[in-house]
Order: structure tokens, then sequence, then C-alpha cells
């Protein structure tokens, strides 16, 4: 017997009620975690001028009002059908309490590389850097966001889903849900039932598995250069065929002209400006003339004139080496040099949506 379909009211109370649990659960930590971490590594802020305070208080208005637009945009594009309501949305009691638990015991280590960060100590190759390290750019053997083992440890894996939602309060799988809608326009327009998409600097798979929930017949593609990475994304998505690419981005190890569609998410902030043109010109090439390239990264200055001292001040909190030349980047001038054609943008959250067809 099938399921009847939810209604518009019913969808909008299941999302609505998931979304806002979600987020309390992550701003919670956040919260307790942000309060931790000022305790353990010197005592009280500041106080701030009058000045400061409006701007804080500027900034504050602009992420709520960012964030409900999203939580919107998010439901609309469910209620669409566009792609499904997130069986993820609300976390699982058993495994969201071994993920906090697992958060809370790595936050120490978290604080310690802090502190010696800012000290003026290394922060370089990561500790856990395999045998063999040599055959990884430089750029990528670092303690990225100051977590544990950088992208090199099955234990960095396990951390990381957990500390992106809480950074971002639970809505950071919402903001990647926002490629989708690019990429239902371009399936819808083709009318191609053999499409292929590959995902670059898949790491743990979050964007594949949203991508495998809203459009089960794509050919899928996971590449990565952490193995550790890797092997989580094979677990989410098990059960859904998808070949692995063990492979840096900029020298894809596919053929030119050889894919539909290409994404990467929270990927050109985390790299070298060399390296970020590189990926797009490798992008460029596996796409078939009419593929689609959908970017979902960092907002950049000038987006949300509001937030432009939290994206300068960013790089420094979080440790984010390449995050500056990021937000400071012409993108659709990289685009264009890749020899893609911008095709529009847009905002959803503290994310911004770029897509570049390939002529």
């Amino acid at each position: 017997m099938t399921r009847p379909t939810p209604g518009p009211l019913a969808l909008a109370a299941a999302y609505g009620a998931g979304q806002l649990l979600r987020s309390g659960w992550y701003l919670g930590h956040y919260a307790a975690s942000r309060r931790w971490l000022e305790r353990v590594e010197g005592g009280r802020r500041p106080r701030r001028s009058l000045r400061g305070r409006i701007v804080g208080a500027r900034i504050q208005a602009v992420l709520t009002r960012g964030a409900l637009a999203l939580a919107a945009r998010d439901l609309a594009n469910v209620q669409a059908g566009i792609y499904p309501l997130p069986a993820e949305l609300l976390p699982r009691p058993l495994a969201a309490g071994v993920d906090a638990a697992r958060y809370w015991r790595d936050l120490p280590r978290v604080a310690l590389r802090r502190r010696r960060r800012r000290a003026g100590g290394a922060v370089g190759t990561a500790p856990a850097a395999p045998d063999g390290a040599g055959g990884y750019p430089d750029y990528y053997l670092q303690s990225f966001h100051d977590q544990s083992d950088g992208w090199l440890s099955g234990e960095s894996a396990a951390l990381y889903d957990t500390q992106v939602e809480i950074l971002f309060g639970g809505l950071a799988d919402a903001m990647r849900r926002q490629a989708l809608p690019p990429v239902a326009d371009w399936l819808a327009a083709s009318g191609r039932k053999d499409a292929t998409l590959l995902d670059l600097g898949t790491g743990t798979g979050a964007m594949l598995a949203q991508v495998a929930a809203a459009f089960p017949a794509l050919a899928l593609h996971g590449l990565d250069l952490s193995t550790a990475y890797l092997e989580r994304a094979r677990t989410r998505l098990a059960g859904r065929g998808a070949a692995w690419h063990a492979a840096n981005a900029e020298a894809i190890p596919l053929p030119a002209a050889s894919v539909d569609l290409v994404t990467a998410v929270y990927l050109l902030h985390e790299l070298p400006a060399a390296a970020r043109t590189a990926v797009l010109a490798e992008a460029a090439r596996v796409l078939r003339p009419g593929g689609r390239l959908v970017v979902v990264d960092s907002i950049q200055l000038g987006d949300l004139p509001a937030l432009d001292p939290l994206l300068r001040g960013f790089p420094e909190h979080f440790h984010e080496p390449y995050y500056a030349g990021w937000v400071a980047a012409d993108v659709r001038a990289l685009l264009t040099e890749a020899g893609l054609v911008p095709s529009g943008s847009a905002l959803a959250y503290l994310s911004k949506v770029i897509v570049a067809d390939r002529p």
C-alpha cells in the first residue's frame, strides 16, 4: 500500500519541528563550547565599546534573517518536490549522543592547538600524516580548523560533520542542499536519464548523500584526497552504487568530457590560489559540453556588507589558511579563465551557490 503524500501544512510542520530541534541541539553545543574555550583560554572577553555592540547587534540581525530565509527556502524546495524531506533532519538520539561525546572528548586537543598557534607555534604537518604522506600536496598537510589530525585520520572523519553542524547551528546540510535546485534545473532542461555527477572534495559524502536522495537515477562519483574520509563516505552511501576516487582534484583521474555535472562543496576556500585555479580547470575538462558545475562555498566580502568583519576575522578564529584569498577572489573571472560560463549565484545564509556551464 502506497503511503499518501504529506500535504504542504504537514510538510511544513514536520520540517519546522525537525529543523528547530536540530538547530537547538547544535547551537547549544556551540554556546557551551564557546564558553568553555573562553574560560580555558584566558577568562573574560574585553568589554565592547558602544560601536562594537552596535556592530555586533547588526551582525546578529543579519545572521538571524539569513538563517530564517535559508530554512524557508529549504522547506519551499521540499514542498516543490525538488528533494525529499531530509531523513537526517532530526539527529537520531543514540548517534547524536555518541557524536557529542566524541566532540567534547576532542575539544581539549583543539584548545591546545589553538593556544600553540596563537603563541606562534607550528601549525604545519598534521601529526597523523601516514607513511607516504609525500603523496599529498604540502598545503593539505595542515591542521585545518585546528581539528585533530587534519584530514588524515578516521577520528577526524568521524568528528567532521558534527563540528561543521555545531559551527553553523545545524544549518550546514541545509546550505549544502541549495546545490540541488541547479542540478534539478539542468536535469529537467536536458531530459537526461543517464547523467553522471562527480562530487569534488566529497569528504564524508554529505553532499553525495543529498544528491542520492534527490536524484536516485544519477550515476555518482566521489573524489577526495583522504582515504579516511572516503571510507566514511563509502559507509554513508552503502547500498547506493558510487565510484570512489582517492585523488587530488587538481588532477582528476577521469577522461575529458566524461561527466555531466560537477559539484564542489566547501572545497575552494580550503585551497591556495594556484590549486583553486587548477581544480576549476579540471572541473571544466571533465565536464561534457553543456555540462554544469555547481559550487557551494562561503559568502565573500561585499555579499552581505554587515558580515564583512566576521569574514575577515574567521581565518584567525578557526584557522582557515586560505580563506582570506577565497573571500576576496573574483570567482566570475576564475570560472571564465577555466573555460566555463557563469550562469548565476545565490546566497544561502553563510554560503553562496555559484553555477557555471561548460559551453
